[in-house]
């Protein structure tokens, strides 16, 4: 009985140590980042989809000088460029020949690839990334995988229906954020986890007949 209370004693406190750390990890993806901007332009602007407001975003910086091209990823393979522009409501009228539209991808893993290739077609190095402040940190850890070398200047937008004062009181936006942190969490052990399927057991030849 001693030693089986002091295995339930150490369990106990694995877990607790374990969900302490969560808990800390939480707070921290729920803090959006200190962003050090100089402003200065960037070879393109990149705007993932999933809001009115990002691409508003990315065509007030095509407006202001900060890209030569505005790369949006993740497009729904029916939205033409004309939806697209009359979506964003601002975009101006020259805005057309500066935007590219890219529909490969369907998660931020993809946007990342397609957003890489597109980037080397162009050799283009650097890129301002648009994408909401929840979205910022799982999409950085994606895109700097995806573009070692590139720099890489984050540009989140902060939707209205996102609480962030106080977003633990507000329930659709904790589960929204505890989704994307969980969402991170994959990202970040993904490679760890490839690799610790590369070197698992493989299944034993077939005797020779």
């Amino acid at each position: 009985m001693p030693a089986l209370f002091s295995v339930l004693r150490r369990l106990g406190f694995c877990f607790a140590a374990a969900a302490l750390l969560w808990t800390a990890g939480l707070v921290w993806f729920a803090t959006p980042l200190a962003i050090r901007d100089s402003g200065a332009p960037a070879e393109a602007i990149v705007v993932l989809t999933g809001g009115s407001l990002r691409l508003q975003s990315g065509f007030k910086l095509l407006g202001e000088g900060k890209g030569r091209k505005l790369f949006v990823s993740g497009v729904n393979q029916e939205v033409k460029l004309n939806q697209l522009l009359r979506l964003a409501g601002n975009a101006p009228d020259w805005a057309a020949c500066c935007v590219v539209l890219g529909y490969a991808a369907d998660d931020t893993f993809g946007n990342a690839i397609e957003t890489a290739e597109w980037m080397r077609r162009e050799n283009y190095h650097s890129l301002r990334l648009v994408t909401a402040w929840y979205h910022m940190r799982r999409s950085l850890l994606e895109f700097a995988r995806a573009m070692p070398g590139v720099t890489i200047i984050p540009h989140p937008v902060y939707p209205n229906h996102v609480r962030l004062a106080h977003w633990w009181e507000w329930r659709g936006t904790a589960a929204l954020i505890v989704r994307e942190y969980l969402k991170y969490l994959g990202a970040l052990f993904r490679p760890l986890i490839g690799r610790l399927r590369l070197k698992g057991p493989r299944p034993a030849a077939a005797p020779a007949q």
